[in-house]
């Protein structure tokens, strides 16, 4: 579709306290553009291209957002095919990675039904598979078994230091995928000495899309199978295995840290306490509320509810034994009511738990960092190398 200045007039853009705000009018395009303007510095994208992008969107019109994100992608994608074929294997894994993260952000505003959705995804997955080939070492591509179906991972070597490594299974949350945890955790964690195994678990990314395994709340389950994997690897140190949950994710590892006794350590990038309760209070018409449909499979919000019942965690609180850190930025639209909850019951039950709030003065007071996840990724990773005993850093 064409558009004109007049299509996307509104309030110019404006830098607020949770980050670049690109159209005030309209908050749920503004969020998703910075989380794809945050992550161009660490390679999901270039700067330049992501406000190019941003020109032929329309707020509020969903298909404007979807044509826009697969143009950048497919060029980025195309690109990325020719330096390859040239022999440009560095410009190859980059623009690969940014077409990845390209083809996600298209991808993320079409309906849970759309037959483009698994499409879209499928370009994004396969970007990001081309280049994690190009990685030295490579980026393994893995599929655990789980109840008769798969879970989708990758499984990224620390750039130093010898194995059996300190590894961290690392998620998304509501929305997120494997290929976009790579920009915001994974990266940042190789560079400190740490493996990670960064994956979809149920109802996420290619876990849900292919294998329509949808989100539970004994998230144990699905990453006790993870450790049994990474506990046959010879290059792993199964006394040495932390979680770590974005978003959503969050309420994910500090469940796993409760119910899972394998685990060293855990991080809650994003603090979530009660979801039920989050959820409650979500408008049943918005954005994160479509999302909440797809990732339960469910069509009424009446379902999304039931099934949010159980995604608490007082009930199992007590049972956590492993250092717990909590990173949340002061300005998370989720507000930071659920922080404070999640803290006070892990200092109550006598947790060994720490709390990074990120303010607007040092940047990174968004919802995990997505106005600057570089911050995220070097609070979480200096913290992991710390807890799980990596070697000491090194220039590399």
């Amino acid at each position: 579709m064409t558009t004109t200045r007049e299509d996307r007039a509104g309030s110019p853009g404006e830098y607020q306290d949770q980050g670049w705000e690109h159209w005030p009018e309209d908050p749920w395009f503004s969020y998703q553009f910075r989380r794809a303007l945050g992550e161009a510095q660490e390679g999901g994208g270039a700067i330049s291209e992501v406000f190019q992008t941003a020109e032929k969107i329309v707020p509020h019109d969903n298909e404007s957002w979807y044509s826009a994100w697969l143009g950048v992608a497919e060029r980025a994608r195309d690109y990325a095919r020719a330096a390859k074929d040239a022999g440009n294997t560095q410009t190859a894994r980059a623009a690969w990675l940014r077409a990845s993260n390209y083809f996600r952000s298209a991808e993320f505003m079409l309906g849970a039904k759309d037959p483009r959705r698994l499409q879209t995804y499928d370009q994004g997955e396969r970007s990001f598979q081309s280049a994690a080939a190009l990685f030295d070492p490579p980026i393994e591509v893995v599929a655990v078994p789980f109840e008769g179906k798969q879970l989708h991972g990758y499984f990224m070597r620390p750039a130093y230091g010898d194995a059996p490594w300190p590894t961290v299974i690392a998620f998304g949350g509501l929305d997120s995928t494997k290929e976009e945890v790579y920009f915001m955790v994974a990266k940042g964690l190789a560079a400190r000495g740490v493996a990670c195994f960064f994956m979809d678990g149920p109802g996420q990314g290619a876990t849900l899309r292919r294998e329509q395994l949808h989100a539970r709340h004994d998230f144990e389950v699905p990453i006790g199978a993870v450790i049994d994997y990474l506990e046959q690897r010879g290059d792993v140190d199964a006394s040495r295995i932390g979680v770590c949950g974005t978003s959503l994710g969050g309420y994910y590892a500090t469940r796993v840290a409760c119910c899972e006794p394998r685990i060293a350590a855990a991080v809650s990038h994003g603090a979530e306490w009660d979801i039920g309760a989050e959820v409650r209070a979500e408008n049943p018409e918005s954005g994160a509320a479509e999302h909440f449909r797809y990732i339960l499979g469910v069509d009424t919000w009446d379902e999304v509810l039931t099934l949010f019942e159980p995604f608490a965690l007082a009930p199992v609180i007590g049972q956590m034994t492993c250092p717990y850190l909590i990173v949340h930025g002061v300005h998370d639209f989720f507000g930071n009511e659920q922080a404070d909850l999640a803290y006070e019951g892990v200092r109550a039950a006598g947790v060994d738990a720490e709390i990074r709030l990120v303010n607007p003065e040092e940047t990174g007071a968004d919802h995990c960092q997505h106005d600057n996840p570089t911050l995220g990724l070097e609070i979480i990773g200096d913290w992991f190398a710390k807890k799980l005993g990596a070697p000491a850093e090194v220039s590399v």
